[in-house]
């Protein structure tokens, strides 16, 4: 299914009828490259975008041609729900790998919430929690130092694809350059490489060729004064994200 991995694992989830209701609303799939922007910041829009594979960024381009990242997106996504208030956005929406999405009009949800009201409160929470997810990327910035800002942001990415299935707590793929991890934590590459390889030798986790291997989650949570609560995930889920609980065995 399209919307398998949307609200996934969270503590509001979808129906088994809300998740086949929006199957139908979707018009179509697209993929895009690598590198190609989606939603063009300022432009009309009549559709939102559910992401279903790959990995997409919002950023914000400065007057000097600097891109400035403001969010990270996962499968499971609705990168621009909230398009279907605004119909335009104040930033653009790129593909960060090569990404299938899944498209559906707002005419379409407007229908659909018509026949079953029930249904908006899962897609107000989408947006909530959208909405969470920035206010904590602003106190990542605002309070935490260089190395706690990157530990921070892996146990986030580990979180929410622990929730979709993509991680298993310890391994996971993170096809973001050093790069890209500097514009989420507002740090150089040369800063960004002397964390990675602090983090490394601490023994807490090692990234590298787009992979991610987190040796002690709990430890690293603690370092990076993280608590997945903002994510409002299912409590075993947010226990795991936390590093308190392994993975289900059998």
């Amino acid at each position: 299914m399209l919307t398998r991995h949307l609200l996934r694992n969270r503590l509001t989830e979808l129906s088994d009828d809300e998740r086949a209701a929006l199957e139908g609303a979707v018009a179509q799939t697209r993929q895009y490259a690598a590198g190609q922007v989606v939603v063009r910041q300022g432009t009309p829009i009549e559709v939102s975008t559910l992401l279903v594979e790959g990995m997409m960024t919002r950023h914000v381009d400065a007057p000097d041609g600097r891109r400035h990242l403001v969010a990270v997106h996962v499968p499971g996504d609705f990168v621009d729900l909230h398009a279907y208030a605004l119909k335009k956005l104040d930033h653009d929406v790129g593909a960060l790998t090569d990404v299938t999405v899944a498209v559906v009009p707002h005419v379409a949800l407007e229908r659909l919430q018509a026949a079953d009201p029930g249904i908006t409160r899962p897609l107000w929470f989408q947006t909530l929690l959208d909405a969470a997810m920035h206010r904590q990327w602003i106190y990542r910035l605002a309070s935490l130092n260089a190395m706690q800002r990157v530990a921070h942001f892996l146990c986030e990415t580990n979180a929410r694809l622990l929730a979709i299935g993509a991680s298993d707590g310890e391994h996971f793929a993170l096809p973001m350059t050093q790069g890209d991890i500097g514009e989420v934590c507002s740090l150089t590459n040369v800063h960004v490489s002397r964390v990675l390889r602090e983090l490394r030798e601490r023994g807490l986790c090692q990234v590298r060729s787009s992979h991610v291997h987190i040796t002690d989650l709990r430890s690293l949570t603690q370092m990076a004064l993280f608590d997945p609560e903002y994510l409002y995930l299912q409590p075993a889920m947010a226990r795991r994200a936390a590093g308190i609980d392994e993975a289900p065995h059998g």
